[in-house]
Parts: C-alpha cells; structure tokens; sequence
C-alpha cells in the first residue's frame, strides 16, 4: 500500500509549480551546455579543451532525472552537436559520396550511442557504485565505437580521439591503448567530475532519484580518477622526453597543385600540361630535399602510357637526388587500382603500391601487399583512407617501417580532420608521416605526432608546399603488438557494470527523494524502502 495522499494547499501547489519550473530550467541548460559544448570540441575544426567538459553536464544531469529523461537529453544534446557536420554528411558531392545509411548512422547511432553511455553511469551511480561508473561510462562509449569499427568497411575513430591530435602530450596514450585510449580519456575527465558530485551535491531545486551518495565515495572516485589521468598525461610527458626516433633525419616535402586535379589523364594534354607544373615545382624545391609527396590520384594512365609518367619524374628525381611518390589511378589488364608510385631518388625502376581500403563508390580493386621505397628505405607507402583502418599501418610498423608516405585527397572542409586521423595513425605505430592531401592539409608530422610543418591548398596560388627535417620514428609500439586489447578490456569494463546492475536494484523514489520525472509534472510518491538497497 502506498502512503496516503497528503491534502494540497494553494502554497504547496505554488511551491510544486516553482520547483517544475526549475527542473524544466535545468533540463534546457544541460542540453544548450553541452550540445554546443559538442559542437565546439569535436567536429571538422574541434576546440581540444571543449572536448573534454562536453558530456559533463548530461551526465551531472542523469542520476537526479528518470532514465528516460537521462537518455533524452543525452541523446539530443549529442544530435544537437553534431549540426555542424551533417552539410558535410550528407549533401552529394562528385569527389565524396557518402551512402545515406552511412552517413545516418554516424549522426543518429553516435546519438544513440551517447545515450546509452549516460544510462550505465546512471544506472550504476543509483546503486551507489560510484567509482565503476566514472570507469564504466568512457568504456561503454569506447566499447561501442569499437565494434562499430568492425562492422564498418570504412573504420571508425572516435571524435573525442581526433578533436585532441594536436595537443601531443594527450594523445601519446595511443602508443598503448591506440586512439581507443585517447578517446577513453577524454570523456573519462567527464565522467570522473560527474562521479564526484554525484547525488549528495545538487542544487535543491533538482530531485534526486538515488539515496545521496556520501562524501568519503565519492571521494574514492575521485582519487581513483586523478590517478589513471596523472599516469596517463605522465606518461605523455615523458614520452615526448625521447628522440623523435632512430635513424639520421632527413628532408621531406608534400606538394599539391590547387584546384583539385583528379585522375588526370597523362597522355592528354591537360595531363602534359600538370605532369611539367608538378616536374618544375619539385626542380624548385630547396636542395637536399630527399623524399617529395603528391596528392592521390594526381595522374591517370594505363600499362601504355604509365611511361609518359615515370620518364619525367625520373628524371626529376635523379637531378634533385630525391625520391617522389605520387598518386595515381592505373588502369592494368587486371582491373583498375587507386596506387602510389613511387620512384627511387635515382630514377631508378618504381614500385607501386595498390590502395587497400577503397571509399563508397570506388570501382577499384584493392591491393594487400606492403610496399617500401625502394634502396633499403623505411618509407612505407599508403594511400589516404588506408588510415581509417588498423591495417595496413598497422603491419607496416611491425615489418620495420619509420616514415609513412601517404598521397591523399578531401573535402576542403575535412581535410584538417583527415590529417590528423593519419597523425594519430602514425603516433599508435611511432612513425613519422607525411600527408599530401589534394584539396584541404598537407601535413608533416613525427613519429611522436609533433606537427613539423603544415599548409592547405587554395586557389590563389598554384602549389601549397611543406617541407621539414623529420626524423625517422621509433617505430613499433606496445600497441603495435598487443592490438586493440584496450578496446576489448573496455567491453569486459562495461560486461562487469551490466551485471552489477543486474544483480544490485536501484532505490525507488519515496517521499523524501521524489524522482524527476517529465519537467512540470511530479510523480506520485511511493513508500521509501526499507534500505538504501533493495
């Protein structure tokens, strides 16, 4: 039986009514906070420090509403900041095509995503196991970005993960954990905040759901926390201590021709015409340049016109003394191959790598050889989305690799994103990158993710160039040989909270600690029980 209804005076209905008031206040400001906080911190040109406060104020918000108001604002202050982006998203466009389903699955499955992040915290956070929720929650999203990766031909990185790519010490991590780390991390610092002022520090207007958490609890997740943030940016700290990488440096430019030339045909004469540009421009280039970076698919040419390409940029190369790499498209009795050719500094035979990971809508056969420089050179070649994926960087670094060559092209607005999912590439394996993007970054960066020099193609001049001293990386990482094992520690994370949750009931709400329901209208009170835990 329930208590008996309690008689209602004018000034207790003016007092109910206030109390709805604030709650509705308070629902909208979590979801304004954090939607544009998301917005800022991720996105095509994220704000790193944002990042890291955008999932607070959910879930801050979640232990004192109802689950499902919890996943309502979780899942629309995610959709809400993700606005941004859905131009990019889903408008067609010749140069990228993006399936519909595609593309709604990254705006509405992230949306989802989030919100089922917010109901373990809740859940757990209610029961009163406040430290495995602050762990839990980052795990669960991790969990679920990973095996959408799987599942996704393309490949997945988290946008907590890339909105952080320049700022070094964090994303170090990912030499261990790869970018699933970076990722966790972020949204940890979230979620570590949110366990320390869970129930038992609120504002009075706002309900608690949960009996109030005590102090000394809260307290444990908190130190728990600092400590897993302190060795991880420790760890940061003193990995950007070491040399670069092994190896004597070397001098390495990435160049694009603006405007956007895509799979020009080399026998034509639009082909002659961009192949000289690219052959003065490299001439150009300061003396002791020894490996030079065009853009994907700068050419087009089948086995009997391959040669009006290799010939000049032999020559090219012999009289720089540098090796150059460039984007093509090459039509073979096979089939057709997205590939990058590369051509010894002593133009001497090229060899040619076939793209492994082809973009939606791509008519192309895809390789699965490892291609190097050749003379004994570390450089290993790829070509733009191959670093969507694990692999082939991946095998690369556990078969000796230093220096990643990769010709690339993107939308101009994605292009600084881009780049910095083949930096976080490069930081996982300790390899040194160089990107050439044909329309968006060009960027030159370590093998501990320092960005040595950069540019971005615009119609107003004919070429961007970067060039930098960059130093062979170190090479093969822990993560190199021990995988995704974060990842998969991530989902025994979550497997571990799911059952707790199961197995432990949450308090109902009694007159003393009245659930929030729907703003503007109050639950029916229940009996409180006769523990904090049934």
């Amino acid at each position: 039986m329930g208590l008996p209804a309690e008689p209602r005076t004018a000034a207790s209905r003016a007092a109910g009514g206030t109390d709805r008031a604030r709650r509705a206040v308070a629902v909208a400001a979590v979801l304004v906070c954090s939607a544009s906080s998301f917005s800022i911190g991720t996105g095509l040109s994220p704000v790193p420090a944002v990042a890291w406060l955008a999932p607070l104020a959910v879930l801050l918000l979640a232990p004192r509403v109802t689950a499902g108001w919890s996943a309502a604002v979780a899942f629309a202050a995610y959709l809400a900041g993700t606005a941004g982006s859905w131009d990019y998203l889903l408008r067609p466009r010749p140069s990228l095509a993006i399936p519909l389903p595609a593309a709604l699955s990254i705006i509405v499955g992230g949306s989802a995503l989030f919100a089922l992040t917010t109901l373990l915290f809740r859940a757990l956070v209610v029961r009163g196991l406040v430290t495995l929720a602050a762990f839990a929650a980052p795990a669960a999203w991790v969990s679920g970005l990973y095996l959408a990766s799987l599942a996704s031909p393309s490949g997945v990185l988290g946008p907590l993960a890339t909105s952080q790519a320049d700022v070094t010490t964090v994303v170090q991590i990912a030499s261990v954990t790869g970018a699933w780390g970076v990722e966790y991390l972020v949204l940890f610092a979230s979620s570590a905040l949110a366990a320390l002022f869970a129930p038992g520090w609120t504002p009075s207007a706002v309900a608690l759901y949960a009996p109030r958490v005590p102090w000394a609890v809260r307290l444990r997740a908190g130190a728990a926390a600092a400590g897993v943030l302190a060795l991880a940016l420790g760890y940061g700290v003193l990995r950007l201590q070491g040399a670069p990488g092994t190896g004597s440096p070397q001098d390495v430019a990435v160049v694009a021709r603006a405007g956007g030339h895509w799979g020009v045909d080399v026998s034509t004469r639009e082909g002659e015409s961009l192949l000289r540009a690219y052959a003065d421009r490299i001439a150009a280039l300061p003396a002791g340049v020894r490996l030079v970076v065009l853009p994907e698919a700068a050419f087009a040419a089948d086995d009997a016109s391959l040669a009006s390409l290799v010939g000049p940029m032999a020559r090219v190369a012999r009289s720089k003394g540098t090796a150059i790499v460039a984007g093509l498209l090459h039509t073979t009795a096979e089939g057709r191959y997205n590939s990058a050719l590369a051509i010894p500094a002593d133009g001497g035979a090229p060899v040619e790598y076939h793209k492994w990971n082809a973009g939606p809508g791509e008519a192309l056969r895809p390789g699965h050889d490892l291609v190097f420089l050749p003379g004994g050179s570390r450089v290993a070649l790829e070509v733009c989305a191959d670093v969507n994926v694990p692999a082939p960087t991946r095998d690369y670094a556990a078969a000796g690799a230093a220096l990643l060559a990769v010709p690339a092209s993107d939308e101009d607005v994605d292009g600084w994103q881009h780049s910095r999912t083949a930096l976080l590439r490069g930081v996982e394996h300790g390899l040194a990158t160089a990107w050439s993007g044909q329309r968006g970054t060009l960027m030159i960066a370590d093998g501990r993710g320092r960005v040595l020099a950069e540019d971005v193609t615009a119609r107003r001049r004919d070429f961007a160039v970067a060039s930098a001293r960059v130093a062979p990386g170190p090479g093969a990482t822990l993560y190199t040989r021990l995988g995704d094992a974060f990842a998969w520690l991530c989902l025994v994370i979550v497997l571990t909270g799911l059952v707790l949750v199961r197995r432990t009931r949450a308090p109902r709400p009694g007159r003393a600690a009245a659930a929030v329901g729907m703003p503007g209208r109050r639950e029916a009170a229940r009996p409180a029980p006769n523990s904090a835990m049934e």
